[in-house]
């Protein structure tokens, strides 16, 4: 499933390519995906409209029009989104195409239809916008991703430490393959539990996040499965990866097997060695 960098790795790839486009036509499919794609808002809100910004939240991406609407994509676990010339074959799994005034196409491609497209109009974007966020946490990236604000999150909180990582309510965007690797990094177990970690352990998993997930958006992302930038290209931080998918491997510090195991349903990875519990 894309996580926080590929997602941003997405939005980079596509602002020279959007900003300051209009919306010639907007045509869809006749699946489903996650959610009922909605055709009305699409034609209403989206077509001839230009396209003034894109942002992330979370492990979503927020393209924003000149009247204020906002259509919202989640890539799912095999989303795409790339920039193709209008006569280039259509995909079995495009879902979502829109033509721009320069004869080019954004597609939203989906062969497993777990992604979702939103939209907010223009009268209730910023009130849709607010409820949005109030499910969200805090960014890895803003200002409050503090050794406070964790330590102040987890005070109460005796779940595993890698379950309140990856916990969308609470922290935004870090998803399995990026929790994995931090927990490495500062060496505390992925079931330790989140309110017996000291302030000094939060700042190092704060610090460390952001480095991983820095270094995986300069690679392009992870390409486990199926993600392709909006360019068409892998990633290639699955390269530099310390111990994700490395059941049995040898540790890259120590040389112990690394150890996998189902952690709130998730594959866990760890050294046994260097994460004591």
């Amino acid at each position: 499933m894309p996580e926080l960098p590929e997602v941003e790795v997405t939005r980079r790839g596509l602002l020279p390519h959007l900003l300051q486009r209009r919306v010639v036509t907007v045509t869809w499919s006749a699946k489903r995906l996650r959610l009922p794609i909605p055709r009305k808002l699409l034609h209403e809100s989206v077509q001839d409209n230009i396209i003034t910004a894109i942002d992330r939240r979370a492990k979503y991406l927020l393209i924003r029009m000149q009247d204020n609407s906002v259509l919202v994509f989640h890539l799912g676990m095999t989303g795409k989104l790339g920039m193709f010339p209008k006569a280039a074959p259509r995909a079995v799994h495009d879902h979502l195409r829109l033509r721009l005034d320069n004869d080019t196409e954004m597609r939203f491609n989906d062969v497993r239809r777990f992604g979702s497209i939103t939209v907010w109009p223009a009268e209730q974007a910023l009130i849709l916008e607010e409820e949005f966020n109030s499910t969200k946490g805090i960014e890895p990236f803003g200002l409050e991703f503090t050794s406070a604000s964790l330590s102040r999150l987890a005070r109460r909180r005796t779940m595993p430490v890698k379950n309140f990582l990856m916990d969308s309510r609470l922290i935004a965007g870090i998803g399995n393959i990026y929790a994995n690797e931090t927990l490495f990094a500062v060496g505390v177990h992925p079931k330790t539990r989140a309110n017996t970690l000291s302030e000094k352990q939060w700042q190092e998993i704060a610090n460390c996040c952001r480095k991983i997930l820095n270094r995986a958006i300069a690679a392009g992302g992870s390409t486990i499965s199926d993600f392709l930038g909006s360019s068409g290209q892998p990633g290639y931080f699955q390269l530099q990866l310390a111990v994700y998918g490395k059941k049995d491997k040898p540790c890259p510090v120590c040389g112990k097997k690394i150890t996998k195991e189902t952690l709130g349903g998730r594959a866990t990875y760890f050294c046994s060695i260097c994460q004591p519990i």
